[in-house]
């Protein structure tokens, strides 16, 4: 005790103690900073048994990579609008005012890809450099091999997969019955969704096309079941014009967008609310960071809630099983539920190359099946009920048409096929 005092405490300190007292302080900042942590983890470690925390995030439009996952599908779009059956992969990426296409095509339709880059770039609201990138003046390179079909040309059947591939599907009913889609994942799309809304409107004029949400969920876990209790804190971080100010930015945000897309049941006075933590954020987009076209594939899918295999799905055309099996998995899984077979699911398609169907298929209901099922009948099920084949995947799902660009924003990919067929029966 003694010793502590002195060095804390003695008015003058002799020089050979320097050294001693310098650790010493150090010692002292790193116990005051243990504390300090302790206290922001006391509603962590608060929580009752059988509970738990999961976070899933997402990105607005104006974000790099989804400025290039919409770069991507925009082409792709373009093609399918004008010859349904083209065979399209077109990555993207984008620095500064460049933007590079590359890729290959070959299709009977004649499309200005830069044109449509240019076009979606507008659209997206990027009209200067100041905000992340000029739609006029931006250089814009295409190195993309074309092959141009005549137009009375065939193309050859999907048959058969030309690469492998691991797909995911995956479908919950914790929070309600149609979309049957994870609640942390939802909500955080639908809080990029309201910033462009107000944005697009004009109501917020400061706002830019970038931002970035993250929503964090305390879930209570029941024989396997999950269920959301509340919302545990929420972090939206938005660009925007330099004449508005931090302290108004954070009030206009959890005002009129998060409390306007999270259910007031969901929040009380212990979510805590995470606004530009970082302070201005006036540049964003390309002129920020780099983008690339796939690098979003957990926000494309089911927000960390289940396994991705890999492959990105932008700028491919419906007939890459990475594309037309994630779409399809999800269909199944979310059929699984709809029809109150188990509470929430996964699933797994495995397609080799040459391959017409997958080579394994893996169902997992964690445990909720519906009493007398099990994951080894939930699969004879699919089996039977279910068409895996690349060619009816495409069929049943009506993939060939020009709905990519659409699909990626603000909500999951997966979702917007995810229809159960209304003349479809588990047991027959």
């Amino acid at each position: 005790f003694f010793f502590f005092f002195f060095f804390f405490f003695a008015p003058k300190t002799p020089k050979p103690l320097k050294c001693g007292l310098y650790w010493v302080g150090r010692v002292k900042a790193l116990m005051i900073s243990h504390h300090k942590k302790s206290e922001d983890m006391v509603s962590l470690e608060a929580m009752g048994a059988g509970h738990f925390l999961f976070a899933s995030e997402s990105v607005g439009e104006g974000h790099p990579d989804k400025l290039c996952d919409q770069l991507s599908d925009a082409v792709l779009d373009a093609y399918l609008s004008q010859d349904p059956q083209s065979k399209v992969v077109c990555d993207i990426t984008a620095k500064g005012n460049l933007i590079m296409a590359f890729g290959e095509i070959k299709s009977k339709a004649n499309v200005s890809i830069e044109q449509v880059i240019r076009q979606t770039i507008r659209d997206i609201g990027y009209n200067s450099k100041e905000k992340g990138l000029d739609w006029e003046k931006c250089s814009v390179i295409v190195n993309v091999d074309i092959q141009r079909l005549k137009p009375d040309a065939d193309h050859e059947e999907e048959k058969h997969s030309a690469t492998q591939g691991i797909v995911f599907g995956y479908a919950t009913d914790e929070w309600d019955k149609e979309s049957l889609f994870p609640l942390t994942h939802y909500l955080a799309t639908q809080l990029c969704l309201r910033l462009t809304e107000l944005r697009r409107s004009k109501e917020l004029i400061w706002l830019r096309p970038d931002c970035k949400t993250q929503v964090a969920i305390e879930y209570s876990k029941n024989n396997n079941v999950i269920k959301p209790l509340r919302v545990f804190n929420v972090l939206v971080s938005t660009q925007h014009e330099k004449f508005v100010g931090q302290e108004d930015i954070k009030k206009t945000v959890i005002e009129r967008v998060i409390k306007k897309v999270i259910p007031a049941e969901l929040l009380d006075d212990k979510t805590v609310y995470y606004v530009n933590p970082s302070g201005s954020f006036n540049t964003g987009g390309p002129t920020a960071d780099a983008g690339l076209t796939g690098r979003k594939i957990v926000v494309d899918s089911y927000g960390g809630w289940a396994p991705h295999g890999g492959s990105a799905y932008s700028g491919k055309d419906p007939g890459k099983v990475s594309r037309c099996a994630a779409y399809y998995c999800r269909y199944v899984a979310k059929s699984l539920v709809a029809a109150g077979l188990c509470h929430r699911v996964k699933m797994q398609a495995v397609y080799v190359p040459g391959s017409e169907r997958p080579k394994s298929i893996f169902v997992d209901s964690f445990g909720t099946a519906k009493e007398g099922l099990s994951d080894h009948k939930l699969l004879q099920i699919v089996l039977k009920n279910f068409d895996f084949r690349i060619s009816s995947m495409i069929e049943e799902l009506n993939l060939r048409r020009p709905i990519y660009k659409l699909s990626l924003i603000h909500i999951c990919r997966c979702r917007r096929y995810a229809v159960c067929r209304s003349r479809w029966s588990p047991y027959h």
